[in-house]
């Protein structure tokens, strides 16, 4: 109980900051989670705020979205409206049985959906509080390789780190990241170059996603040059993508390469901002060391970084709008082949660790 109650305690009042007489509104995706929906709801109540929790079947929710009719669509659309209207803070906790949920939805309804979600999605995610997170399940502790009580424990330690340090620590990254021009990424199947000249550097330091430890920025969208060799397996829209490759010529992708090229450029051929990138981070969460293909685990791995097609997010503009934002891994570590980034021709991370003296305190031990 003592890891719940601490969880549910980040995610209150260091997550949501939550104010007396505030609304919540829980939304979970498994029964297992739902220690962990108690907790936040007697967190919130002690707190003084107002509360309420909607339980959403995975199975039924995959039929419904591979049946979508435009007057499905309409309602999902009122529902969230009315939702984003009437509450304050939103805490959404997924559990995971399946990487293939989505694998069979109708493409062309599936956008439809999203474009009619997205003016209260851009409500929800940008003018209110959030928090995210997975709640840890056997699917995972299996691509995890590690027990279900030891993957339990290790979830729980990943999601209750020292925020607060975490965001002292990261503040010269950021400062870094914002007075910087052109970036350069190397690694075994990669040399890319872009610009985050006069872009801002964000935190995230347990802030929205659960856990975290990232910096992330955006690239000046026609800047992007070169290509860049993913090494983590990524589930997206019912599929998993190994070994992706995507090369750029003035921002766009113009060519890519994984384990499912048609299923890839079916997703770039979303729509025009599909194939420019939207967000360019780097993670650092000193417990989390191996990937798993959950990407709220895998973007925050010590050493890595992600670069990311689709959507920019409205802390970090570049203009880039789109139905997807797909956060693509890459881990630099020697163990993963190692890698450099250079921030104007400066060294500033090698083989995963920082070596500037002012960002040691951010590498993994």
């Amino acid at each position: 109980m003592e890891n719940l109650e601490k969880l549910a305690e980040i995610i209150v009042n260091h997550s949501l900051k939550l104010k007396e007489n505030e609304k919540v509104l829980i939304t979970y995706f498994g029964v297992e989670a739902m220690p962990l929906v108690k907790s936040i709801v007697k967190e919130v109540i002690n707190k003084k705020g107002v509360v309420d929790t909607e339980y959403i079947n995975q199975d039924v929710n995959e039929y419904l979205n591979n049946h979508l009719t435009d007057e499905i669509i309409n309602t999902k659309k009122e529902k969230l409206k009315y939702q984003v209207e009437n509450f304050d803070c939103f805490v959404n906790i997924c559990y995971r049985k399946s990487d293939y949920y989505g694998k069979n939805m109708n493409k062309e309804m599936h956008n439809k959906l999203m474009e009619a979600l997205r003016k209260y999605k851009e409500i929800e995610v940008n003018e209110r509080r959030w928090v995210l997170l997975n709640y840890p399940s056997i699917v995972d502790s299996n691509k995890a390789h590690m027990t279900p009580e030891d993957f339990y424990n290790f979830s729980f330690d990943a999601m209750t780190v020292d925020y607060g340090k975490m965001y002292e620590d990261t503040l010269p990254l950021k400062r870094l990241m914002e007075k910087t021009d052109k970036v350069r990424i190397v690694s075994p199947g990669t040399d890319l170059t872009f610009s985050i000249k006069g872009m801002p550097a964000i935190i995230c330091s347990g802030q929205c996603n659960i856990p975290d430890g990232e910096c992330f920025t955006a690239p000046i969208k026609n800047s992007v040059n070169g290509t860049i060799t993913y090494n983590v397996d990524s589930p997206y829209h019912g599929e998993v993508f190994r070994n992706v490759s995507l090369t750029f010529k003035d921002g766009k992708i113009i060519d890519c390469k994984s384990s499912n090229k048609k299923k890839m450029e079916e997703i770039f051929n979303t729509d025009e901002g599909a194939r420019y990138i939207g967000e360019f981070s780097l993670g650092f969460n000193n417990q989390i060391k191996e990937p798993m293909g959950d990407i709220l685990f895998d973007e925050k791995i010590s050493g890595s970084l992600h670069f990311t097609p689709g959507c920019s997010y409205d802390e970090c503009p570049n203009g880039n709008k789109s139905n997807i934002h797909w956060d693509l891994v890459l881990i630099q570590r020697k163990d993963y082949g190692g890698g450099e980034i250079y921030f104007d021709d400066v060294l500033i991370r090698k083989d995963g660790l920082f070596v500037l003296p002012e960002l040691e305190n951010l590498n993994y031990k």
